[in-house]
C-alpha cells in the first residue's frame, strides 16, 4: 500500500458512538469487531442487560478502553459510556422516582483541551398501546421525557464544559424518521404526544439534533428494524429511535455522521445499528 494514500487520524479528531446492543455479554464479539473497525473514542451503549460486577470490563479494556462510566442491573435496561479518553465527574440520574438504570453521564478530556459532558440515554419504550390511562408503560416514558426537560446543553458552560447527549430515545419524531408516516400515527414512538413532547425537551434544553443537522430533514435514515421483519433491508420498514445531540458550541466541529446499516445483517445482530458522530477540533 502506498503510504501517501493512508489516511491520517487528525489530533484533534473525536468521535462518539451511540447502540443499543441488546445485551453486551451475549453480543460482545460483535462489539469488540465494532470497536476493531471503527475505533470511537467513546462508545455509548444501551440495554446492556448487565449488573455492574458482571459488565466485561476486562475485555474492552484489553482492546484499550480503559475508562467506564456503568449503571446496570440484571437481566433489564442498564447503559455504560466505554471510552479511550479519560472520564471523570460519572452520574447516575433517577427519573420518575425509579431507578431502572437508564442513565449515566461523565465528562470525557477530548482533543485540544475540550471537556465534554456525555449524556447517555435509555428512554422506556412505552409499551404498546398508546394510551397512559389504560397503559402505565407509556405514562412512564411520557413522564420520563417531561423529566427530561430540565437538561440543558448549555449547563457546564461556565466550566467550559460542552455537552452531548446519545441514546436510544425510543422516539422517532420525523415524518422521514419511520418507513410511514401515516401508518405509524398511532404506533408507539411516533405518535403526536410523543414526537411533540421530544421536540418540545429538546427546544427546552437548547439541543442540536447532530443526525439532522448533517442529514438533511427531507432524506430518511432509520437505525431501528424489527426483528418481526425476516426480510429487514428488503422491506426497510425501520425506525430512527437512536440519537446523537449536542450544545450549539460543537455543531461547528462536526465532519460527519455514519450510520452503520450493514451492522443489523450481521449474525446475532442487534436490532439497532451504531450511529456515529465525528468531530475535528
Amino acid at each position: 500500500m502506498n503510504p501517501a494514500c493512508i489516511t491520517r487520524r487528525s489530533d484533534l479528531a473525536f468521535s462518539v458512538t451511540t447502540w443499543n446492543i441488546n445485551s453486551v455479554r451475549l453480543r460482545m464479539p460483535l462489539v469488540q469487531h465494532f470497536l476493531e473497525t471503527v475505533q470511537p473514542d467513546v462508545l455509548c451503549l444501551q440495554e446492556t442487560k448487565c449488573p455492574n460486577d458482571a459488565f466485561p470490563s476486562a475485555a474492552f479494556r484489553k482492546l484499550g478502553y480503559e475508562h467506564i462510566a456503568i449503571h446496570g442491573q440484571k437481566g433489564y435496561h442498564g447503559v455504560a459510556i466505554i471510552s479511550r479518553l479519560p472520564l471523570s465527574g460519572d452520574h447516575r440520574q433517577t427519573y420518575c422516582e425509579i431507578d431502572d438504570t437508564r442513565n449515566v453521564s461523565a465528562v470525557v478530556e477530548a482533543p485540544g483541551s475540550r471537556k465534554i459532558r456525555v449524556h447517555n440515554f435509555y428512554v422506556p419504550a412505552g409499551g404498546d398501546e398508546p394510551d397512559r390511562t389504560i397503559n402505565p408503560k407509556f405514562g412512564h416514558k411520557l413522564d420520563f421525557i417531561e423529566e427530561m426537560k430540565s437538561l440543558h446543553a448549555e449547563a457546564g458552560k461556565a466550566e467550559g464544559i460542552s455537552s452531548i447527549l446519545v441514546g436510544d430515545l425510543n422516539i422517532a419524531p420525523l415524518e422521514t424518521d419511520v418507513w410511514s408516516h401515516k401508518q405509524l400515527l398511532k404506533v408507539v414512538s411516533h405518535t403526536p404526544v410523543e414526537t411533540e413532547n421530544l421536540v418540545a425537551m429538546q427546544q427546552a434544553g437548547a439541543w442540536v439534533d447532530l443526525i439532522r443537522s448533517h442529514i438533511p430533514p427531507e432524506e430518511k435514515i432509520f437505525t431501528w428494524w424489527s426483528y418481526r421483519a425476516r426480510e429487514w433491508d428488503t422491506a426497510d420498514r425501520g425506525r430512527r429511535l437512536d440519537h446523537i445531540w449536542s450544545s450549539a458550541d460543537l455543531l461547528p466541529s462536526l465532519s460527519r455522521i455514519d450510520v452503520l446499516r450493514e451492522a443489523r445483517g450481521w449474525e446475532r445482530p442487534s436490532d439497532h445499528v451504531p450511529v456515529t458522530a465525528h468531530f475535528d477540533f
